[in-house]
């Protein structure tokens, strides 16, 4: 353990140094200036699209025949990957080591991260492909080897980068997307309600492994139901504990702006690396939780049958701003509200401190409902973390498929459920500190990928934009392909669209 955590730690180290997190900031808004702020100037136009399109759009929610998956199951999937524990010790843990100012880096890194992802998910759309199954497959890994690897002289390093991608995806998915989700369940329904964590380790391989044993279209039939529901039952529970606390709010949102930009040193450090600590821990679990830039939520968008780059682009959207601006505010806005934080330094309490970071939201929820709170929290990430270990093992089988082949998914499958086991019996931090490594790693070849290939996302945004709202009578950018271009026209055709 202890060679595993230095190595560990000096790879951290190097991919969440300052020029990864310099890169993943520049492109998110280099994406957003090349769109024309997209997220802002058109949000009525994507929010209609998106949740508005739910309730009035029967080619988003309606259950496919073929392989593919509605818009709304892609979205649950994406969003039951990137819902999980970010959202709950993530963010605590970024406010208990950065301070009340991490919540601000935060929100800047989701708000510039929401092209990113956009762009992510146009990429995904414009390279997927069919297999042998006829399934889409699309991702980081295709849009490098095709995307990048189109661009002169650049054929061989986008197929190194595919595969890097890939390698990278394989193993994250056994981190961010299995071991540390485990981890927080098992420890929070040990603290709840005593459980023994080798006793729900051994509770989630069965309920796991009987889920995505079954394929994709399992998963995206249970995360359409689960996600959705525990979403709402977690926003009401913590918009009840701020409206109990809403004459601090106003202090909450002074702590937040004035500790982003705090000169003060932080422990062992010199002035400035209290702004520095924050910046670097709003970044990093923000991205945590969202994924932007890392390239893993494109791989179940690109399953959806969606015809329109743009239209699966702007679920993208949506999904950041509901994971992190919605999500992850309230979770921030509880657990300052709640006196864990003293709000003038913007640092932990030293009450709060003894029972550490990872339980800081069940320290907010008891502090209101007592142990009812308690168990409500530890029911909370318990859906989060298994909706996100669902959506991830997809992830993984998509990374699996593109090294091995389609037949490997399955061994893969199966390798994956026995890592839930072994989640359950880790050290809590080195979950963390793996899952953050893999996340880096993945993030900067995924990065690479999208700023080669930014202008393809610029001309499709722009294609879009002047079919409609411009009203120009021109031909849709939908596929890099001839071929699928002319098979998603026929379907554009077909959807009225």
């Amino acid at each position: 353990m202890g060679v595993i955590e230095s190595v560990n730690s000096t790879i951290n180290g190097l991919v969440w140094g300052w020029p990864a997190l310099i890169l993943l900031g520049f492109v998110g808004v280099l994406m957003t200036c090349l769109t024309k702020f997209f997220q802002v100037g058109h949000f009525g136009h994507w929010m209609k699209n998106t949740i508005g399109a739910i309730f009035g759009d029967k080619h988003v929610v309606a259950h496919t025949g073929d392989q593919s998956i509605s818009q709304f199951q892609s979205l649950c999937t994406a969003l039951a990957a990137t819902v999980g524990t970010g959202n709950i010790v993530g963010v605590a843990g970024a406010i208990a080591v950065g301070g009340s100012g991490a919540v601000f880096w935060m929100w800047l890194i989701a708000f510039f991260g929401m092209m990113t992802n956009y762009s992510e998910n146009v990429l995904g759309i414009m390279y997927r492909r069919k297999n042998s199954q006829g399934e889409w497959c699309g991702g980081a890994m295709y849009y490098l080897r095709d995307g990048l690897g189109s661009k002169k002289g650049c054929k061989q390093i986008g197929s190194v980068l595919a595969v890097l991608f890939s390698c990278f995806c394989l193993l994250a998915s056994f981190g961010i997307g299995n071991m540390s989700q485990v981890n927080s369940m098992v420890s929070n329904v040990k603290t709840a309600f005593g459980i023994p964590e080798i006793a729900t380790g051994i509770f989630l391989v069965i309920a796991v492994g009987a889920v995505i044993l079954g394929g994709l279209k399992r998963i995206a039939s249970i995360t359409e139901k689960i996600v959705p529901f525990m979403v709402i039952l977690y926003l009401i529970g913590t918009v009840i504990i701020i409206a109990l606390h809403a004459g601090t709010i106003p202090a909450v949102f002074s702590s937040i702006f004035r500790c982003a930009f705090s000169v003060k040193a932080a422990a062992g450090g010199g002035v400035g690396s209290g702004i520095a600590l924050a910046m670097q821990m709003g970044f990093k679990r923000g991205v945590f939780s969202n994924e932007a830039g890392l390239g893993s939520s494109v791989m179940v968008h690109s399953n959806s049958n969606v015809a329109e780059p743009v239209r699966q682009g702007m679920w993208g959207i949506f999904e950041v701003f509901a994971d992190t601006i919605i999500v992850c505010t309230l979770t921030a806005l509880t657990i300052l509200s709640s006196g864990a934080i003293d709000l003038a330094s913007g640092t932990i309490t030293s009450e709060a401190a003894e029972i550490g970071s990872n339980s800081l939201m069940s320290y907010a929820f008891g502090q209101t409902f007592g142990p009812v709170g308690k168990a409500f929290v530890a029911i909370a990430i318990l859906l989060f973390a298994y909706s996100t270990v669902l959506g991830w093992s997809h992830y993984g089988s998509k990374a699996c498929e593109y090294i091995f082949g389609t037949g490997s998914i399955v061994v893969y499958r199966v390798i994956f459920v026995v890592i839930v086991l072994a989640g359950s019996v880790l050290e809590a931090q080195l979950a963390w500190d793996i899952s953050d490594t893999f996340n880096g790693l993945m993030m900067i070849p995924n990065l690479i990928g999208v700023l080669v290939l930014s202008p393809v996302v610029m001309k499709v945004t722009q294609n879009y934009i002047d079919r409609h709202f411009h009203g120009k009578n021109i031909k849709p950018m939908l596929s890099a392909f001839p071929d699928v271009q002319k098979e998603q026209e026929a379907v554009l055709k077909q959807q009225g669209q």
